[in-house]
């Protein structure tokens, strides 16, 4: 089973939960949620352990967020790439080759800013944090997009 599987099945990731997740209320408020767990982390500095108690909330969120929201067809450009992303985890060969390029790309840039993020919240820079979160945001929406292109181009009728 390869990570992409666990991952869905972690989240309870079944078709109905995909087309929940596809609601662009679902996929905008997981992306607010990137500013509210960086903000609940650096909260230490000022309530201590105490800031486990907005983590624990960010990440209730991030797990019942996929499911919460009324399922929606693939017509705005965040539900396409959901739905992209789905046809992509049922059946990676879906994906031609320059996909799988940028996908790489993209997945190596959400790393670096993931970095940079971890060495902001550690030593409480502020620069690595917003850069680094920044690079991740972006790095999010080109993969969201360039699963929303795959929709279009060959997933169709596979959500």
């Amino acid at each position: 089973m390869e990570l992409t599987d666990k991952i869905a099945q972690a989240f309870r990731m079944d078709d109905d939960a995909w087309r929940r997740h596809a609601n662009p209320w679902s996929v905008w408020t997981r992306f607010a949620a990137i500013p509210l767990m960086l903000l609940a982390i650096w909260s230490r500095t000022w309530i201590g352990w105490w800031c486990l108690l907005p983590i624990a909330a960010v990440v209730l969120w991030l797990f019942v967020n996929p499911s919460i929201f009324p399922p929606v067809e693939p017509r705005s450009w965040a539900a396409r790439g959901i739905y992209g992303e789905r046809a992509w985890v049922k059946n990676k060969s879906l994906v031609p080759p320059d996909h799988r390029q940028v996908l790489r790309v993209l997945v190596a840039l959400g790393l670096a800013g993931f970095g940079l993020v971890a060495w902001g919240l550690v030593w409480l820079e502020p620069w690595p944090t917003i850069f680094g979160a920044t690079i991740v945001v972006m790095a999010q929406l080109w993969r969201i997009d360039r699963f929303g292109r795959l929709w279009e181009r060959a997933g169709q009728g596979h959500g």
